[in-house]
């Protein structure tokens, strides 16, 4: 909070890139709730597969990944909801009340889909463990990637525009910057721009996710079973 009170003095502006102080915590609010409400998702399917329990989940009368995403969606909802409660009350002592909150609704069903999103890409990796068993290094790069290019340490707004402009049309954007952003200024026209773009990295990241769990199945090689 210092930080960035220091940084809008020194600017002498009551704004930096379209973002007021106020909406820049508010904003920083719910892009780390999103980020700390993520179950290990990629840890846990990792661990399934060196244990072995893979196998017996595989034979259930249910689809592995669906039922991955049913026990993720839970637990995070349940860290959301007590992320925000206690972030909100932080931000609101700090800087006020937040700029608009007609606009949860949208930001909800943001948040939805951009957990779709971080699921794809966390499964993936967690999947890598067909082959690599060990996925820790790729969860930490991808850890750094959200952070960084998903706008969690510093929105993509104060980033130099050729650089926003490449962050901003990646995955990690349009599941953590895109749903952040939307809450602290909430329009139909950004919403719609961001569903548009969370549904075609679903497609492609689905996609993707799907073939590699199929060759992932067909090479399966269990280190506990």
């Amino acid at each position: 909070m210092q930080l960035w009170n220091a940084t809008y003095r020194a600017m002498g502006q009551s704004t930096i890139a379209g973002l007021s102080l106020n909406e820049t915590m508010w904003y920083f609010m719910l892009a780390e709730t999103i980020v700390m409400s993520k179950p290990r998702l990629s840890a846990t399917i990792s661990e399934s597969v060196k244990d072995g329990s893979i196998a017996y989940l595989l034979n259930k009368p249910y689809d592995f990944l669906l039922y991955q995403f049913s026990v993720a969606f839970g637990d995070g909802a349940m860290r959301l909801v007590f992320n925000a409660i206690v972030g909100s009350a932080i931000v609101w002592l700090m800087v006020g009340p937040p700029p608009d909150l007609l606009g949860i609704p949208l930001v909800l069903i943001a948040i939805a889909l951009g957990w779709l999103i971080d699921f794809c890409m966390t499964a993936m990796i967690g999947l890598t463990a067909f082959v690599t068993e060990d996925v820790a290094a790729f969860d930490w790069i991808y850890a750094k990637f959200v952070l960084i290019l998903g706008g969690v340490l510093i929105p993509l707004d104060f980033f130099p525009d050729w650089l926003g402009n490449i962050a901003k049309a990646l995955p990690f954007a349009y599941a953590t910057y895109g749903p952040a952003r939307l809450f602290v200024t909430p329009d139909l026209t950004r919403f719609a721009a961001l569903v548009i773009g969370q549904i075609i990295w679903l497609i492609v990241l689905g996609t993707l996710l799907s073939l590699v769990y199929r060759r992932g199945e067909r090479q399966l090689t269990i280190n506990g079973g």
